[in-house]
């Protein structure tokens, strides 16, 4: 008779929140001219999104955080009791866009909604390594913080453009962006925030040791001279620990020759863009 009882709840739980969804949903619906329009704009079947808003079926999680994300709410609010909900949309109003604008925002809350929480893992400080893309035959290093909002990471990377220990002046690039978990990979993406002249694309294998040390990937940008010639280049992170000493890190960032005995053998040869597979593309080198 317990387990009866028990059962019996948890149908009760679920009819309430498959109720509750379609209230909600069509709540969220009457601020576009027509459902078509929701569903053209979701790229949801019409019959299927029909039968949401009857409570008569449940979505899949993937199409739940994409009604969600059009609609800018989380998709756990979408269950919640509709009196509850529509206090949150008093508080926190639908922004409804023309169905023409490309909104920069809202692609940004998509990826946001699909970004795994498996980029906790690697919040703290890295050694970012790559050849210069505006000094041939040196090797850049710098610095990167990652920390992370849930699922989404945001990063500051510092670049020095000039020989570590010379005292010369310090030509310095402060990078500010947002790091992605997608489809098993790492996706970090800035711009340059002190001139705001160059967005830059690094993507990176995730490591799947218990413990990280490399990360290896691309990355994707342009010269700093007056040519911004674009350009792609093999890149490695080195993790350095979540609470270091910033100013020693920062005083060991800078450009190395190519055979630098400061820069390991195993770095530079997996940032090496040389060809060695005969490919086409420029790959990672193998792990």
């Amino acid at each position: 008779m317990g387990n009866q009882r028990l059962n019996e709840l948890r149908s009760t739980d679920l009819n309430d929140e498959l109720s509750n969804f379609a209230t909600n949903l069509k709540l969220l619906c009457g601020f576009y001219r027509s459902i078509s329009e929701v569903c053209r704009r979701i790229d949801v079947n019409r019959s299927q999104f029909n039968k949401y808003l009857s409570g008569s079926t449940r979505p899949s999680l993937y199409t739940m955080r994409k009604i969600a994300a059009f609609f800018g709410v989380e998709d756990y609010e979408l269950q919640l009791p509709p009196r509850q909900f529509a206090t949150i949309l008093e508080l926190r109003p639908v922004r409804v866009e023309s169905e023409n604008k490309n909104s920069f925002e809202k692609h940004v809350r998509n990826l946001q909604h699909f970004s795994s929480r498996e980029i906790q893992k690697y919040q703290g400080y890295y050694f970012e390594y790559y050849m210069s893309l505006t000094y041939p035959g040196h090797i850049l290093r710098s610095l990167v913080h990652l920390n992370c909002d849930d699922s989404v990471g945001y990063y500051k990377r510092i670049e020095r453009l000039s020989p570590v220990h010379r005292g010369e002046r310090k030509f310095r690039c402060v990078y500010k962006g947002m790091a992605f978990y997608l489809a098993d990979r790492l996706f970090l993406i800035d711009y340059e925030s002190l001139t705001c002249g160059e967005i830059s694309q690094t993507s990176l294998f995730p490591s799947h040791k218990s413990r990280t040390t490399f990360l290896h990937g691309l990355k994707l940008g342009v010269s700093a001279d007056h040519r911004h010639t674009p350009a792609a280049t093999r890149v490695v992170f080195e993790f350095l620990g979540t609470d270091i000493n910033k100013r020693k890190a920062l005083g060991n960032c800078g450009l190395y020759t190519d055979e630098s005995d400061e820069i390991s053998p195993e770095i530079r040869w997996h940032i090496d863009n040389a060809d060695r597979n005969e490919d086409v593309h420029l790959v990672p080198a193998n792990l």
